[in-house]
């Protein structure tokens, strides 16, 4: 299991309640997938550099808890489906200092080439398809 991503809530990310804008939940999910795939020893930055995109295909956000400026967080991220050709990732955000869950999300994202037609990993790109096999039923 792959650690989870963490940082800071920055004061440009609240709203005039002094909260966490619900918009930014949806960067923090990239922010946790970009972390996974360098934790699993492939950075996005390689799998782009080998042509292949990863477009989102949906996302939400269920919003429990407030994140206030300066609280610390941690998003858990579980791989829930993987076929080769789409994705979907389940993300966590929780409160460092309460443990309280603040966010829940998903988000599905298929693989294609620069022309944005779909790939299958597990024949074109046997490395890629191992890292999100190998993570699909991590807990």
């Amino acid at each position: 299991m792959l650690r989870p991503y963490e940082r800071n809530v920055y004061y440009y990310e609240t709203d005039k309640m002094g909260i966490m804008h619900h918009s930014n939940y949806i960067r923090i999910f990239e922010e946790t997938r970009i972390h996974f795939l360098s934790e699993a020893g492939m950075p996005f930055p390689e799998i782009e550099a080998k042509g292949i995109l990863m477009p989102v295909l949906s996302v939400e956000c269920s919003y429990l808890h407030p994140l206030r400026f300066g609280d610390t967080f941690s998003v858990d991220l579980r791989i829930t489906e993987f076929n080769g050709v789409k994705l979907g990732v389940r993300y966590i955000v929780k409160s460092i200092a309460t443990g309280e869950i603040c966010a829940e999300g998903k988000s599905s994202h298929c693989f294609t080439d620069e022309e944005l037609k779909p790939l299958r990993t597990k024949s074109r790109f046997p490395e890629i398809y191992s890292i999100f096999a190998d993570h699909m039923n991590d807990e």
